[in-house]
């Protein structure tokens, strides 16, 4: 399978978790719409077809991504 550049993942998330915080998904149209979006090009540059997966799937293929850990997901190292 094909995976999306890095930097292009790194962007991808980067643009939902703003949007996410920001609460998009329940504001205009527009704002709705452009969640949406982010949110199925992070599934489709993943392969994935859920959000939560293609989260995951992007942290793991992210520069500092130790293998087998989610280590980017939380922002901790672990214990």
């Amino acid at each position: 399978m094909l995976l999306a550049h890095p930097v292009v993942l790194e962007d991808l998330v980067e643009r939902y978790k703003a949007l996410a915080v920001l609460r998009a998904d329940q504001g205009s149209a527009a704002s709705r719409q452009e969640y949406e979006d982010v949110a199925y090009s992070l599934c489709l540059a993943t392969g994935t077809s859920d959000i939560d997966a293609a989260l995951v799937a992007a942290s793991h293929h992210l520069p500092g991504a130790r293998p087998a850990d989610d280590s980017l997901l939380s922002g901790e190292a672990p214990g």
